[in-house]
């Protein structure tokens, strides 16, 4: 690579694009840590990325039309943070630039979307930005079939290196964004061949532009040091019918005698010496982190080009009518509209009022056939599990290339990349997602559920067929460790509601959240309805609340989620027969149980009585319950399960396992 060429060729180019070059290696050195190859490689592509084609002002992140940036090769997080430094973001000062990797700074060491406006997502598990970005997609087709182009018209681009195409997600969420034509979505595939293992040729020889053409979408290439091609390949990429991935050939480290090339540029800094030799190559006489003054204002004039562009739309936004202007920006906020809470009212008391017995995921149908007509920006699916889901309310439509205004997505049978495009989705604004599929494939769902937590957004998971009751397909379809796994994960709200009051009243948190993502977990056999007497006020949200009290002098406490309630309900009946007063509680979502003031918890859950949990999964997760909080060991015991589950009947598999209300009893038996 004649580097001198290039940089007598491109002058202006050459400058903007060394200035990203130096401020990675010269972070990455300064950390002791971190992965400069990327960014020297990606430089000459950001540049014409942000210079010519992206819209964006980097004084308004949050400007709703922009088009959406996603560094899915998060590894490269120095590339973003040197271009919102340079472009003038508020939130990436140099001093933030010099604090990369370190505590307290904005500039961690992958991009996280909740330190800085302007980073739009997550990004550090491979594939998972890739696929965040098909969600990013969605929501613009959506947002612009509802609102119209005068106020949604935007790209989202992504840059994705060898590592996020390898990973399984890639191929789930390039396959759903070719079935679905998201033409606005352009993939710039950093082929440099490089992982940390060294050459691709280790371990894959899969030819990525085949693969991506065989699921539909439209592929180019350019040489991704040449300014002038890669502007080419990036202005017909905007004029197609179809996503589009360019094939952008670049070198790792690129001028780094020692590490181009190799993977000693990918995951660690180049060396003070390489460094000093590396600035000699680029014709770059200043010391570290230093951006001469008219590059930087360059930089920061290629920042401010987009405020006109915003401007214009903002103009544009004005000249919608009062309602559609305050709609958009309802929908956009992520706001529940006023009507959500009266739809949930009329859903609980006609339940408490004609006590259906009816499976939960049937419940929670019934529930979507209230709300959705009156939450406009509801987006449901479900991973090829629809009529088992039951997430598909009647006024939805299909959300196809087609029909653009309709509300549910057949995602496949893509669990994963369906987790992360709807993360992407929510991340985009406007849109609130739901999708479905059985609790215990939440396995193929986990790294995008971890991130829908770590990034605080309130992403929904519709989870059914949530314990042993799922009967006969046996126990690799039998969840019984997946709601502790769930319940573990810090920041998310699992839900397991014992009836359709329940149930609604979790739909309704869901729908409400700002920050904290979902999960419903939701049964396939039908409940009894547990909550016979109608509360406008929502008990789910106190976490666990008294659902029957004591007549007999109180000795035992029956903690129950979901469709064990009703077995807890039935025992008391046993236990107070025999003189033992029993406490029944319902326990829908221990997280926000344990958010509760103390006195609360306390008045629920007094010392004193025995206690015994009851859930057809295992103990993990209960011992809060019945061993702290004021209890004792010697006075609490569990009903549930201790390994996995079988085939048969949901009613057999609760004998045979022994949860059952005779077993409940004759454990409090046991202990008082």
């Amino acid at each position: 690579m004649d580097i001198a060429a290039l940089r007598d060729k491109n002058p202006e180019h050459w400058a903007k694009a060394t200035a990203i070059r130096v401020l990675a290696m010269d972070a990455v050195q300064a950390a002791n840590s971190g992965h400069p190859g990327m960014p020297m490689g990606m430089a000459d592509v950001a540049t014409v990325l942000f210079s010519k084609h992206l819209k964006f002002d980097a004084s308004a992140p949050g400007w709703a039309d922009r088009d959406r940036f996603v560094l899915s090769a998060g590894h490269g997080s120095m590339l973003i943070y040197a271009l919102m430094y340079l472009t003038g973001y508020a939130d990436i000062t140099l001093d933030e630039v010099k604090n990369f990797r370190q505590w307290g700074s904005k500039t961690a060491g992958h991009p996280e979307n909740f330190l800085a406006r302007g980073i739009e997502t997550t990004t550090g598990p491979l594939g998972q930005g890739i696929a965040n970005s098909v969600g990013f997609a969605i929501a613009e087709e959506s947002l612009r079939a509802r609102f119209g182009k005068k106020v949604v018209d935007h790209y989202t681009w992504v840059i994705a290196g060898d590592g996020c195409l390898m990973e399984g997600i890639s191929h789930e969420a390039i396959g759903l964004a070719g079935m679905q034509k998201l033409s606005k979505l352009i993939v710039l595939w950093d082929n440099n061949n490089i992982s940390i293992d060294g050459k691709i040729s280790l371990s894959d020889i899969t030819n990525q532009r085949e693969r991506f053409a065989a699921a539909g979408w439209k592929v180019l290439s350019c040489d991704g040091h040449d300014p002038a091609d890669i502007d080419r390949a990036m202005t017909e990429a905007k004029t197609s019918d179809r996503p589009v991935m360019i094939d952008c050939k670049t070198h790792i480290g690129f001028g780094s005698p020692k590490k181009q090339d190799t993977a000693g540029a990918h995951g660690s800094p180049l060396g003070p010496d390489e460094i000093k030799v590396v600035r000699e190559i680029y014709g770059w006489p200043y010391p570290a982190f230093e951006i001469p003054a008219d590059i930087l204002d360059t930089w920061r004039k290629i920042g401010a080009k987009g405020k006109a562009a915003r401007k214009d739309w903002e103009a544009r936004l004005d000249e919608q009518s009062a309602a559609k202007k305050a709609e958009f920006e309802r929908q956009m906020s992520l706001t529940p509209p006023k009507k959500l809470a009266a739809a949930i009212r009329a859903v609980k008391k006609q339940a408490s009022e004609t006590a259906p017995k009816v499976a939960t995921r049937k419940a929670s149908e019934l529930v979507l056939e209230a709300v959705n007509p009156v939450v406009p920006e509801t987006i449901g699916g479900s991973a090829d599990l629809t009529g088992s889901n039951l997430t598909k309310s009647a006024d939805l439509g299909i959300f196809n290339p087609e029909n653009r205004k309709g509300r549910y997505i057949h995602y496949g049978i893509r669990e994963h990349g369906m987790a992360a495009a709807m993360n992407g989705m929510v991340l985009h604004g406007g849109v609130r997602p739901y999708g479905g599929t059985f609790l215990c494939f939440t396995d193929y769902a986990r790294a995008a559920m971890r991130l829908s937590a770590l990034m605080e957004i309130p992403t929904v998971y519709v989870m059914t067929h949530d314990s042993i009751g799922q009967g006969e397909d046996g126990p690799t379809h039998q969840p019984v460790e997946h709601l502790a796994i769930c319940r573990a994960t810090p920041n998310t709200w699992t839900f397991r509601p014992a009836d359709l009051v329940e149930t609604a009243e979790a739909w309704e948190l869901a729908l409400m959240s700002e920050k904290t993502p979902s999960v419903l977990a939701l049964s396939r056999q039908n409940l009894t309805t547990v909550r016979k007497t109608h509360t406008a006020k929502n008990l789910t949200a106190q976490g666990a609340y008294i659902l029957a009290e004591a007549e007999a002098r109180r000795r035992a406490i029956l903690i129950a989620t979901g469709s064990e309630v009703e077995i807890a309900l039935a025992a008391r009946e046993i236990l107070e027969g025999k003189g033992i007063g029993t406490r029944v509680v319902s326990m829908p979502c221990m997280e926000l149980f344990a958010a509760q003031p103390e006195s609360y918890r306390k008045k629920v859950l007094p010392a004193g009585p025995v206690r015994v949990g009851i859930e057809a999964a295992v103990r993990a997760s209960w011992d809060r319950w019945l061993l702290g909080e004021r209890g004792v060991e010697k006075k609490a015991g569990f009903v549930g399960m201790k390994g996995f589950g079988a085939s048969a009947p949901a009613d057999r598999l609760y004998k045979e396992f022994g949860i059952t209300a005779e077993a409940v009893a004759a454990k409090v038996q046991a202990l008082v």
